[in-house]
């Protein structure tokens, strides 16, 4: 039974929970999917997005372990310069049927054991969706590459920022 993807997520692998066998399931990302995730996280490129999982029943949850394998590009935060980031990350995720009796608005209490809690609505939950939000975490919106020290000396420099020209100005009252 195939599972249609959701057009709407860049690297959507919906998993029908009916056909849970304990196997390993194996999901790879194109370049087309790489480079849409690319833009969604704001990064340079992802070279390499792969993941191995495995699903168990838990009552009426699933849990899923395995592994993520991504190669990425991100811009340095200081110099802007390209860097390559090897991510190798162990997944656990918890996929739960959706809870009702709650209006959208409405505040709710999380315990913390509910923050790694993905809920879902009828037979199928979306690995490639979870794969790729554990990608996001991974990305570290601060990292420095090898550059960054001389770019700090840079800015640092009142000759070469961009505000030393309006320095010189001579502005008229």
């Amino acid at each position: 039974m195939s599972v249609p993807r959701n057009s709407a997520l860049e690297f959507s692998r919906p998993f029908d929970v009916r056909q849970l066998d304990h196997r390993a399931v194996q999901l790879v990302a194109d370049e087309a999917e790489r480079a849409a995730l690319a833009r969604r996280f704001d990064i340079v490129r992802i070279d390499k997005l792969e993941a191995e999982v495995v699903l168990e029943r838990d009552g009426e949850a699933l849990n899923a372990k395995g592994t993520l394998r991504a190669d990425i590009v991100q811009s340095c935060a200081i110099s802007a310069e390209d860097l390559p980031v090897a991510v190798r990350e162990t997944l656990a995720f918890r996929f739960i049927p959706a809870a009702g009796g709650h209006a959208p608005d409405e505040e709710i209490e999380l315990e913390a054991g509910d923050l790694d809690e993905i809920e879902f609505t009828g037979t199928t939950v979306d690995l490639g969706e979870a794969v790729a939000q554990s990608v996001a975490l991974a990305i570290d919106p601060f990292a420095v590459g090898p550059e960054a020290e001389a770019a700090r000396k840079l800015l640092k420099d009142e000759n070469a920022s961009p505000f030393a020209a309006l320095k010189g100005l001579k502005l008229e009252k």
